[in-house]
């Protein structure tokens, strides 16, 4: 969360000349309300079913660059089916979390105590996401385009 995925995902796409695609912004429109109201109104768990559904149709349908939801990796299909493809883990600590979100906006994760939530959140996802990725990028203190070209330089890819 925050750590600007959509953001370095968009700016890749441009410098590779592909499309970009968002998970998280899949499930917005096909259900035509915010996640955080989805996560209220109907639950984590039929969220987290749209988030897979969202994951495989986009892994099966798109050739750009996609970004996931924080907590895409969470299902093991999911993970599986992102095995094969060149994944980066955009990695940051709380402290740059609280400057670049506050921790205090509509993160349904993050309602009570949101450092600390924040904190668990991670300690319980990382092993997943440095399972699934190919490379690890830290975002801590570097502006959107010096994490893109970070990006680039790790799967050593060249602009379009």
């Amino acid at each position: 969360m925050g750590s600007g995925k959509s953001t370095v995902g968009a700016l890749l796409a441009e410098r590779l000349g592909v499309p970009y695609r968002d998970t998280d912004a899949d499930i917005v429109a096909a259900e035509g309300r915010a996640i955080a109201d989805i996560f209220i109104e109907d639950g984590e768990p039929h969220f987290r079913a749209l988030e897979r559904d969202a994951v495989r149709a986009a892994l099966a349908g798109h050739t750009g660059v996609l970004s996931l939801g924080g907590g895409a990796i969470l299902d093991e299909n999911s993970r599986a089916l992102l095995a094969p493809h060149p994944v980066v883990y955009l990695s940051m600590d709380v402290e740059e979390a609280v400057k670049r979100v506050g921790l205090n906006t509509a993160r349904p994760l993050l309602a009570v105590n949101p450092r600390r939530q924040w904190r668990e959140l991670m300690d319980a996802r990382r092993h997943l996401y440095t399972e699934v990725a190919r490379a690890v990028v830290a975002t801590d203190e570097r502006t959107p385009e010096e994490v893109a070209q970070a990006v680039l330089d790790a799967l050593e890819l060249k602009d379009a």
